[in-house]
């Protein structure tokens, strides 16, 4: 990232800000700062991008996020962006709010001008079930400065506008071309819309329930093109043929259109594979012309699930079909990860297992993806629990074309010790081997095959030609209760030269 000392976007007097110049993605990716959950909004020639911070440890799995920050833009491919940090924290503006869990939020523009804050915070003193509650702040500006546009309290909570039992985050509102609001707000599978008085605070009318958008998880955003309205959400129907994701930790972006800003909605497919992190967020605005998707990833350095970095990417449009079609986007700016060893030729192998189909928490390609973690979570690893494990599973490396290789390296996760009988363990033995042609056979002249935890377990053999290596594990266990087994990375090395 290329900083420098360009004017500041905006008033003279914007808050404290650094200006620098980075046209790839992530939009900061050199890990400084991370970002998540983005909501950008546009204001004169200005792309605004509101964001809350992650500020997670690497070795944590939190959403730790305790304030919200904005990047503005003039000229999205130029590359010179504007940082406003620390901007809003919810106890700054909400009287009522306890601090941190700065959630997903959005800023609109409203029939007066005005910029208003949809955000999901933590009441204090709540006796709900879930003490999430949405509140309004107002200011001129994008940038703020802010104050509590409903000071007596959130407008949506457990027990507004109606008594319910979900957890109210994740809102999106839509500024109508007649002036008339409507927002969507929900998780966890359930989502629900409402219209708002023109103080942009004020529900009226019923609240509908949203049931008919296959994998709805999360994370909606509503907009409007050409007369037709679309709500694009984080999607979670997970499964071995899903057009979403494989595994139930990861979640893609689709979406539905529909003729009226509260439905009903018809599914139209997928914009956005998982990225890197398991959650997924969009936010999609026309800038000058050209809409774009922005969303966010794991790839900022040292980044992970909970330190997460906005990513923008232009979003096109199919106008030959009725409705206009989103085409996907495929993210740019994803750095190629070299493999830790550059030996390793399992990053052009297909992975297969002895318990497909996969179980869904579970994703094979993690096998060859280059990363390990010390905290990783399910997805980002092979594994084969299930309430009855058996005494033996295998992982196989497939290539379309010979390949030859003199080495192995390996990394188990486990979380019970070596011998355990349940749960993930380290395996009591395993063993590889190599496919001839017409039978498999043991890699010649073997080292140790090491079952240690958190770390490469090495393996070199007489060099072979195949087009398939296998690696048998022997389960931990006793007495006919075996613990599962779990691999974060496989790599399969050829001979040094």
């Amino acid at each position: 990232m290329l900083l420098s000392v360009l004017p500041a976007i905006g008033c003279a007097d914007a808050p404290p800000h650094r200006n620098f110049v980075n046209a790839t993605n992530p939009i900061i990716g050199d890990g400084s700062y991370y970002s998540a959950d983005p909501a950008p909004v546009v204001a004169g020639d200005t792309l605004y991008i509101w964001a809350g911070r992650d500020e997670a440890p690497p070795d944590v799995n939190d959403f730790i996020m305790k304030e919200w920050q904005v990047l503005a833009t003039t000229d999205v491919k130029s590359g010179r962006w504007t940082h406003y940090p620390r901007l809003l924290r919810p106890e700054q503006v909400f009287a009522w709010a306890a601090p941190a869990r700065a959630y997903a939020s959005q800023v609109v523009r409203g029939p007066d001008r005005r910029f208003y804050l949809y955000a999901p915070v933590i009441e204090a003193n709540s006796r709900a079930e879930d003490s999430f509650a949405i509140g309004v702040a107002v200011a001129d500006s994008p940038l703020g400065p802010w104050k509590d546009a409903h000071p007596a309290g959130p407008i949506v909570s457990q027990s507004l506008p109606t008594p319910n039992r979900i957890q109210n985050i994740d809102p999106t509102v839509l500024v109508d071309d007649d002036g008339r609001v409507y927002m969507y707000w929900g998780t966890f599978g359930q989502l629900r819309g409402v219209e708002l008085a023109a103080d942009m605070v004020t529900p009226k009318g019923a609240i509908v329930e949203v049931r008919n958008l296959p994998g709805f998880f999360e994370a909606s955003w509503l907009f409007k093109r050409k007369g037709t309205y679309y709500l694009a959400y984080a999607g979670n129907n997970a499964g071995p043929q899903s057009s979403c994701t494989p595994a139930v930790y990861h979640a893609c972006i689709a979406y539905g259109s529909a003729d009226s800003p509260l439905g009903p909605w018809t599914y139209r497919g997928v914009i956005l594979a998982p990225v890197s992190s398991t959650t997924s967020h969009p936010g999609i605005v026309d800038f000058k012309g050209q809409w774009y998707l922005v969303y966010h990833t794991a790839d900022a350095v040292n980044g992970g699930h909970f330190r997460r970095s906005v990513a923008i990417d232009p979003l096109q449009w199919d106008d030959a079909q009725t409705p206009a079609r989103m085409l996907p986007v495929r993210p740019s700016g994803v750095a190629a990860r070299a493999p830790r060893d550059p030996r390793n030729v399992a990053t052009s192998a297909s992975a297969h297992a002895s318990n497909e189909p996969i179980p869904v928490q579970y994703w094979i390609k993690s096998l060859n993806d280059g990363r390990t973690r010390a905290n990783p979570l399910p997805p980002e690893m092979w594994g084969s629990w299930t309430p009855s494990n058996p005494a033996q599973q295998w992982i196989e490396y497939r290539w379309d074309t010979p390949v030859t290789i003199s080495g192995s390296r390996i990394w188990f996760w486990a979380d019970h010790p070596a011998g355990a009988g349940e749960g993930v363990a380290p395996p009591k033995s395993w063993s590889m081997d190599y496919w001839d042609g017409n039978a498999w056979r043991p890699v010649p002249h073997a080292s140790a095959f090491g079952a240690e935890v958190g770390a490469y377990q090495s393996t070199q053999f007489d060099p072979i030609v195949t087009r398939r290596v296998r690696a048998t594990f022997n389960a931990s266990g006793s007495a006919g209760r075996n613990a599962a087994v779990a691999v974060q990375e496989w790599e399969i090395l050829a001979p040094a030269k």
